[in-house]
């Protein structure tokens, strides 16, 4: 099975999970421990902001009400106030010490890398992304899925009369063409060429880096967000826990085509996942030994 054929089934057999809605506020569902720790922080500052504000609007309301050249015509000559001086200075201090000690422990878990159970190397280009799973030694590039877009002319059905249109564009040709990879139109911009494939449950370490701009790969849903910077090398993890399609864009500004590449992941059952690994080995020449024994079973039938 060629990893290409096997794709625009595959789209249609997992849910679209994690993707921007219109109209809707707050977050995705979080598919990882890393976006549930992440949203509960966002939620516990949020909780602490709001209050906040209202208590200085409250103090505010009070000086303007109570304290107007009408209602204190005289008013007081004091400079100081002990008491006052020293809560407003502690509380404060507290107020961060929470919020740290709040924080630390989601950077902390962030930034340690833990053991990979798949490892991908992720490469950002002006403007596409390219992926390299190290472990079995192939790679492919991944473009905004458009009218543009060439695809195998039998597989669909198309022949010689294979329709294109302008890139970026959406029209009638870019949704025929996300519907042959199995996406919705509201897709348009979210949705790649091919994607990301990873089984459920599994730690997935990723080496990030890019080879002429600062650009930054993102997983809303995923709790993750990484800059590639030229010659550095970054880590991120994560360990989703739920099938889906995931859809993420470059978060840096990169360039004139920044808007133009996204980020599309998979997150399939183990048994999905090594039918995609015989396909992608076989289609992108990487090498066989480097399967499991039961993968290479697989692969010899």
């Amino acid at each position: 099975m060629a990893a290409f054929t096997a794709l625009p089934a595959l789209a249609q057999e997992v849910e679209t999970v994690g993707k921007p809605v219109d109209g809707l506020m707050g977050f995705q569902p979080p598919a990882t421990e890393l976006a549930r720790q992440l949203q509960s922080l966002d939620h516990m500052l949020l909780v602490i902001i709001t209050i906040i504000v209202l208590f200085v609007m409250a103090l505010t309301a009070i000086i303007i009400l109570r304290y107007n050249r009408r209602a204190n015509p005289e008013p007081a000559t004091f400079t100081h106030h002990t008491t006052i001086e020293i809560a407003w200075t502690l509380i404060p201090i507290l107020i961060l010490v929470v919020i740290g000690a709040a924080s630390l422990p989601v950077l902390f878990n962030q930034q340690e890398i833990p053991e990979g159970d798949i490892h991908i190397k992720v490469t950002g280009y002006q403007w596409y992304w390219g992926y390299e799973y190290s472990d079995h030694g192939f790679e492919f590039d991944s473009f905004l899925l458009d009218a543009s877009t060439e695809i195998d002319d039998e597989a669909a059905g198309w022949g010689d009369d294979q329709p294109m249109g302008p890139a970026q564009v959406f029209n009638d040709v870019a949704v025929q063409k996300l519907a042959y990879f199995g996406y919705q139109p509201d897709e348009f911009l979210l949705a790649t060429d091919t994607q990301v494939v990873v089984p459920v449950g599994k730690t997935v370490v990723m080496n990030v880096t890019a080879a002429d701009v600062i650009h930054s790969w993102t997983i809303p849903a995923f709790g993750v967000k990484q800059d590639a910077v030229p010659g550095r090398i970054a880590q991120l993890w994560f360990n989703a826990e739920r099938e889906g399609i995931y859809f993420g864009q470059c978060s840096e500004l990169c360039g004139k085509d920044h808007a133009y590449m996204p980020i599309t992941v998979k997150v399939v059952s183990q048994e999905a996942y090594d039918v995609w690994l015989k396909g992608a080995i076989e289609e992108y020449a990487g090498d066989p030994s480097t399967l499991t024994s039961q993968q290479q079973l697989a692969l010899a039938e």
